[in-house]
């Protein structure tokens, strides 16, 4: 997808999202991402993230050697490494060049078989080419539906197999007051989260022409207290 072609609402999420992560936020971030001691809170929020990460590797095949995969909006790693050690040429992207200053530090050298590429862009940049699979964990969260839709038929069109990814479902009030952005400083919080329940996103994504070829696969909630996030499947047809 071209940049002419990036709805304005998607292009201004984007900046805020940059900001927020390159410069803003990155330490606390770091931080959470490590296993360095933290406050209850966010030992809640670690928590969920390594179980909705978990649960996304789960849905991938156990051994990708000779595959694809797209790590979109991929922080400090942990996942591109995780699908590297299956054999998977792993190219990790995200806007914030700070983390991924990082997340090259954290890049262990028992790969094997598996590589990981490290990119500061956005994640819909053709330039990254096409995918056997495609991961966005907490990537999309901060877009309004119709640009999630948007941004799902951009993976799918560069991607043979699925197209893993989460959303913050609508009904989980708690993740709304207290989403991974606000548990920093409120001079460290991230963008506003746009909650959608799973079935409004199925619905849009069911009258979608550029997903007509694709189906929902699997989906699975974490609910950490201060983390609830739903992770879901969509399978090539």
């Amino acid at each position: 997808m071209s940049e002419a072609a990036l709805h304005p609402t998607y292009v201004k999420t984007r900046g805020e999202l940059e900001e927020y992560f390159d410069r803003t936020a990155a330490s606390a971030w770091a931080k959470l991402t490590s296993d360095a001691p933290v406050s209850g809170v966010r030992a809640t929020v670690r928590r969920g993230r390594d179980q909705t990460r978990a649960n996304l590797l789960s849905y991938l095949p156990a051994d990708l050697r000779g595959k694809r995969v797209l790590d979109a909006g991929c922080g400090t790693g942990a996942l591109a490494i995780e699908a590297a050690r299956r054999g998977a040429e792993v190219i990790a992207v995200d806007l914030a060049g700070s983390l991924l200053e990082l997340a090259k530090t954290r890049l262990p050298s028992d790969l094997g078989e598996g590589s990981v590429s490290f990119h500061a862009g956005d994640m819909l940049s053709p330039d990254f080419g096409h995918f056997d699979h495609v991961v966005a964990m907490d990537s999309i969260i901060h877009y309004r539906g119709a640009d999630m839709v948007r941004v799902l038929s951009g993976f799918a069109a560069r991607t043979s197999g699925s197209v893993l990814f989460t959303i913050p479902p609508q009904n989980a009030l708690l993740f709304v007051k207290l989403g991974v952005g606000r548990l920093f400083p409120r001079s460290d919080r991230s963008p506003q989260i746009q909650p959608i329940s799973p079935q409004r996103l199925t619905r849009l994504i069911a009258t979608e022409p550029s997903l007509s070829s694709f189906r929902m696969g699997r989906t699975d909630r974490v609910d950490t207290g201060f983390y609830i996030s739903q992770a879901m499947e969509l399978l090539r047809a």
